[in-house]
């Protein structure tokens, strides 16, 4: 919970004005040419073959416009250009841009806040750069240097050094009334989407903006931020592959906050992490064993993992010797930016837990009701049909390399297409309220390992800890002898088989003669195909392969 009092700012009546007019204008223009004008026969062609154009050019204005505003307008062209699962390519590309295309604020006007939160400067750096490290739609960061006292200690207990490289990262000045305006403007925005059938029935926009708004306001909180640090710091006390920056507190407000500077390799600097003599195969490893153990098992993860967060520290010299069996230099992934994150829910948790465990027993019926208790389908979707398709999508992707899930053959794709383009024109899908940053998050790490390790196993991952999860669960609740019992059903019987023979049991099969050859060739066909159904896997996995699939081509 943010100490921010959001009550406590005036709106800035023109620039809430222009906001509204601005969204006007876009919501006129999609009715009229994708509501309206593409139902007239002849005439609709010409609305549905420009329309990749003209949603590239509203999306390349909205771009000028957040550049020239700032504050929430950036960071909704951020998110939105995230936002793969529900907007065209042509938006989400356009906006890509905006992750870079923030200026920053004047040396003096920043100054200011750092000077009024902590006073004479000069009694507690070195040296602070006036050049900004890197700058945000909400605040940026300078490289500063400590001064030494003695007996001064930064929060995990290391002593400061003198001249102690941190991190000093500053709100912009009035940044909480652009906040308090925007956010204001699009409540009124959310509630004209609304209006729309289609959108109304997938998704509750103004709850989403409200998601978007609370999590907006504790990334403006450095207190927060300071707090979050420091529970990540916690979970990785003890770990040798994850570091997490020390928070000085002492030199801490809620709009200022002073980290250790962890600065060290990009992550993405493929080839510097290979210079550095550290293998990218293993940082990819490293990185997806953090984000499940993040996820799976304690509720709470970084929801901001883009490059420019994630840093790859190679052992020194010091700290390792090289042996005949290890060549590659070992390293410690550390994470920074601590504004962005999410929490999962306990109920969600279990149903997480959920998927991973049925993932790891192959149990194709119990993953699409897992996927259903999460919120991925509408009401009234058929989940048999539902099912069936996923199975099938997912007993071929089954054990592919990521590399492989990027790139699909595009025969499969047609094939796939026709055999299921009943669900594919229904599109009975959604992505629930608590999915927004996560989906995000994983779709972020998904782009990061499949550029450091194309030829990754995603599947190895799920089954580790799937396994891990029943592990714990078993210890917690069951005998080994009992969940035997329980598995070997899975074990021994296809899904498809188990209901029939269930359907058997009620009294509700149904047989038919079937004397047509080709029939019986089609028939033979799925029951060859059932016997490997077992190997399949089915609901939230596939919705969450899918969406990895796309988020890569941002």
């Amino acid at each position: 919970m943010t100490s921010i009092d959001q009550t406590n700012y005036t709106i800035d009546r023109r620039r809430y004005r222009l906001i509204l007019i601005f969204f006007a204008r876009v919501i006129a223009h999609f009715l009229w040419w994708d509501v309206f004008y593409a139902h007239i026969p002849f005439l609709g062609e010409r609305a549905r073959r420009t329309r990749p154009h003209r949603y590239r050019m509203l999306s390349r204005r909205f771009r000028g416009l957040a550049v020239m505003m700032g504050g929430v307008m950036i960071k909704l062209g951020q998110f939105l250009s995230t936002r793969v699962d529900v907007l065209p390519s042509e938006i989400t590309d356009e906006l890509k841009g905006l992750q870079d295309e923030v200026p920053p604020e004047p040396p003096d006007r920043i100054f200011s806040v750092l000077r009024e939160d902590l006073g004479d400067l000069s009694q507690r750096f070195v040296e602070v750069e006036k050049e900004p490290l890197a700058a945000a739609s909400l605040g940026q960061a300078h490289r500063a240097w400590l001064l030494p006292e003695a007996g001064e200690t930064a929060v995990r207990g290391a002593p400061v050094v003198r001249g102690a490289p941190v991190v000093v990262k500053i709100r912009r000045p009035g940044i909480e009334t652009l906040v308090a305006t925007d956010l204001a403007a699009l409540r009124i925005v959310a509630r004209w989407f609304m209006r729309y059938r289609p959108i109304r029935k997938r998704a509750n926009v103004p709850a989403l903006m409200e998601e978007f708004a609370a999590t907006l306001w504790e990334e403006l909180d450095y207190i927060s931020e300071a707090d979050n640090a420091e529970r990540f710091a916690d979970m990785y006390a003890g770990s040798q592959n994850v570091y997490i920056p020390a928070v000085y507190r002492q030199h801490s407000t809620a709009r200022v906050i002073v980290l250790e500077d962890v600065t060290a390799v990009k992550i993405m600097d493929v080839d510097g992490i290979r210079a550095a003599g550290v293998d990218p195969a293993e940082v990819a490893s490293v990185l997806l064993d953090a984000y499940f153990q993040q996820i799976f098992k304690e509720g709470f993860f970084h929801a901001d993992p883009h490059p420019g967060n994630l840093f790859v520290r190679p052992f020194t010299d010091a700290e390792w010797q090289p042996t005949e069996t290890e060549k590659k230099r070992p390293f410690r992934l550390i994470f920074v930016d601590f504004g962005m994150v999410g929490q999962v829910p306990e109920l969600m948790g279990e149903n997480l837990r959920r998927v991973l465990v049925s993932v790891t027993r192959r149990d194709a019926y119990e993953l699409t009701a897992a996927a259903q208790a999460l919120g991925f389908f509408l009401p009234g979707a058929d989940l048999d049909r539902i099912t069936d398709a996923l199975r099938t999508l997912l007993d071929r992707m089954w054990g592919r390399k990521l590399l492989d899930l990027s790139q699909p053959d595009p025969r499969e794709v047609q094939e796939l297409s026709r055999e299921f383009k009943d669900i594919l024109f229904d599109f009975p899908f959604q992505v629930p309220q608590d999915f927004i940053y996560l989906g995000r998050a994983v779709g972020m790490v998904s782009g990061l390992v499949s550029q450091l390790n194309p030829q990754i196993n995603p599947w190895y991952y799920f089954e580790k800890f799937g396994e891990q999860v029943i592990r714990e669960q078993s210890s917690r609740e069951l005998s080994w002898q009992a969940v035997l019992e329980i598995v070997r059903p899975y074990l021994e019987t296809p899904d498809q088989v188990r209901r029939v023979l269930s359907m058997v049991e009620n009294g509700r099969l149904r047989v038919h003669s079937v004397r047509d050859n080709d029939s019986n060739r089609r028939l033979e066909k799925r029951l060859n195909q059932l016997s490997w159904s077992i190997l399949g896997a089915a609901g939230m996995v596939s919705a969450v392969l899918l969406y990895l699939r796309k988020t890569e081509k941002r």
